[in-house]
């Protein structure tokens, strides 16, 4: 094992044709999307659905973690989906490998009973 191994965790969520890759890992509890704030998201009527996982699972939880996300491909709206759901899984996966089995089960039930797609992906695809 190296001798400076950051904990962390790289998860992907997906929507149509958007794919974002997020990068978990122990930090100082920032967020940013291709680079930027997450408050800053583009376009901002779709702003609080990126937020959705933050307001759920409240800041406290996102205290101790950094998250990159990457994201490309679709369009806005199907980025905005695939960047909340990289963002809850990727806390789940984090929360999974690193902390305990128990706060990951609270965190997933949370997600789970709001909405389904935070976690699970949308099997449909272009032809």
């Amino acid at each position: 094992m190296p001798k400076s191994e950051i904990p962390s965790v790289q998860v992907f969520g997906r929507k149509k044709n958007a794919v974002a890759v997020a990068y978990c890992r122990r930090g100082l509890g920032m967020v940013k999307i291709n680079g930027s704030p997450i408050e800053l998201v583009q376009p901002e009527t779709l702003r609080l659905k990126v937020f959705e996982p933050i307001l759920l699972l409240g800041r406290h939880r996102f205290e101790n973690v950094d998250i990159r996300i990457r994201v490309k491909g679709g369009g806005h709206s199907a980025q905005i989906y695939a960047i909340r759901q990289a963002l809850a899984k990727s806390l789940v996966a984090y929360f999974q490998k690193y902390v305990d089995e128990a706060a990951k089960n609270e965190i997933k039930k949370i997600l789970l009973s709001y909405d389904r797609a935070l976690l699970v992906s949308d099997p449909r695809r272009c032809e």
